[in-house]
């Protein structure tokens, strides 16, 4: 797979495996994100999940992957600090506020600073058609949010501060996106820089999280926590791989901003599996999302 990857890098064969990656991660985006809001503390589920796929990723990066070049090093290292940060600021916010007004707005911020971001560092460019399908694709995504500040009832005291973090967060997704594009396109070899990451990567919030749990008064049990950790790791690996390399073959910042219709699945995941109900304010929102992302992909 490695040897076929690197042959498509940059043709015109990379842009649909590409597009298809990108779909890919949004779908499974979704629902991890579901994962760590779920019934458990936001903090012990991202605890248990990056155990899980720092775990299973060790002897992948041990003794199955090529190991690392020198220079890759110092990338990992500003890779674990930025990603760090990042889950610190998504714990809060899912703490703080309702997940379906937050998570909208973190989706929504991160993909236009990515745009930003890939414009900047790798030099892409946007068409006019293109930027038209990214206010199209925000302009969904934010009535999302919009949406659903207006009508839910839960952890109103803390909406403004929730928002105020989850811009925060979002503007963190742009800075992981665009740093780990750059670190997936620095090593020789793409799956060495993805078995790297998960387990360097899963070294900080087990930790954290073994103690907040330690140190709680109604301890949730171990078992349901680690299933979720499992189920967790695995969406983790095929959710953060496939964008990964969707950015090393293709644009990152289409991709990045495809991957943002996980808000769209979320949606079609409440109506189709949670059988939530879905209005015509909400259909003509979720159109919007995918209308956007038409506009980028086929608008280059």
């Amino acid at each position: 797979m490695t040897e076929w990857l690197l042959s498509i890098e940059g043709t015109e064969a990379a842009r649909p495996v590409a597009l298809g990656l990108a779909l890919l991660a949004a779908f499974l985006h979704a629902v991890f994100g579901a994962l760590q809001k779920g019934r458990h503390d936001p903090w012990l589920s991202r605890g248990a999940i990056d155990f899980c796929y720092g775990a299973m990723a060790a002897p992948l990066a041990l003794f199955v992957v090529p190991w690392p070049e020198p220079h890759m090093w110092p990338i990992f290292a500003w890779a674990f600090v930025i990603h760090l940060i990042y889950k610190i600021l998504q714990a809060k916010t899912y703490t703080l506020g309702a997940y379906t007004v937050v998570y909208p707005v973190v989706r929504g911020t991160g993909p236009l600073f990515a745009v930003i971001g890939a414009g900047l560092i790798f030099h892409e460019s946007f068409s006019p058609v293109q930027w038209l399908g990214v206010a199209v694709l925000l302009a969904g995504i934010y009535g999302f949010a919009v949406y659903n500040l207006k009508f839910t009832v839960v952890n109103r005291e803390n909406l403004p501060l929730a928002l105020m973090f989850a811009v925060i967060t979002g503007l963190f997704v742009a800075l992981y996106t665009t740093y780990d594009a750059y670190g997936i396109r620095a090593t020789a070899n793409p799956f060495t820089f993805l078995a790297w990451f998960f387990f360097i990567d899963g070294l900080a919030m087990p930790i954290y999280a073994a103690w907040r749990w330690k140190h709680m008064e109604d301890r949730p049990t171990l078992g349901p926590l680690f299933k979720r950790g499992m189920l967790g790791a695995f969406v983790a690996y095929f959710s953060f791989g496939s964008i990964m390399l969707a950015t090393r073959i293709d644009s990152v910042g289409q991709a990045a901003v495809l991957r943002e219709t996980s808000t769209l699945f979320a949606a079609l995941i409440g109506w189709l599996v949670l059988k939530e109900s879905v209005g015509p304010r909400r259909l003509a929102l979720m159109g919007l999302i995918a209308l956007g992302a038409v506009i980028v992909e086929f608008g280059g």
